[in-house]
């Protein structure tokens, strides 16, 4: 399997979710297959289907999570040495060229994405057009709207 790049925040997000599911998750479901059990007749028990449903989704997403950390590649972006490019785990203040809009965004794994707190995926078009780039550098993008530039303000490892 290929190597899954995380932040240092991203790998801490996972395994606080994979320690929620194994020791909250998991007792609470095994809790309630227990409860439903005991009402009887399992053929005709929506409480045991919906619980034995939820026991599949907790354990399901328990083998993802230890797969990705397991193949995880941690990059801490505060000990980069990228002389200035674009690269993962880099911060990237940009300015639309067609609005005049700044934005800043750091670039992250697919599972720490959130475009609302300004991470963008590795894997996502303004990404893959940002990296190796450097401040002052026009980046075009291709986005459904059509082509987008973006120069290159500044670029962090924080």
């Amino acid at each position: 399997m290929n190597k899954v790049p995380l932040t240092v925040r991203g790998a801490e997000l996972l395994k606080d979710e994979l320690q929620n599911l194994k020791s909250v998750e998991r007792p609470s479901v095994i809790a309630a297959i227990a409860e439903a059990r005991s009402h009887g007749d399992l053929s005709e028990n929506a409480e045991y289907d919906a619980a034995k449903e939820r026991q599949a989704f907790v354990e399901g997403r328990i083998a993802e999570l230890e797969a990705k950390l397991s193949n995880a590649q941690i990059i801490d972006p505060t000990t980069l040495d990228a002389e200035g490019r674009v690269v993962f785990g880099a911060t990237v203040e940009l300015m639309d060229l067609e609005s005049e809009e700044e934005v800043v965004y750091q670039i992250v794994g697919d599972d720490e994405a959130d475009i609302k707190v300004g991470k963008v995926s590795v894997n996502s078009p303004i990404a893959r057009a940002l990296i190796g780039k450097e401040a002052g550098d026009v980046a075009e993008v291709m986005a459904p709207g059509g082509i987008r530039e973006y120069e290159i303000l500044d670029v962090k490892y924080i």
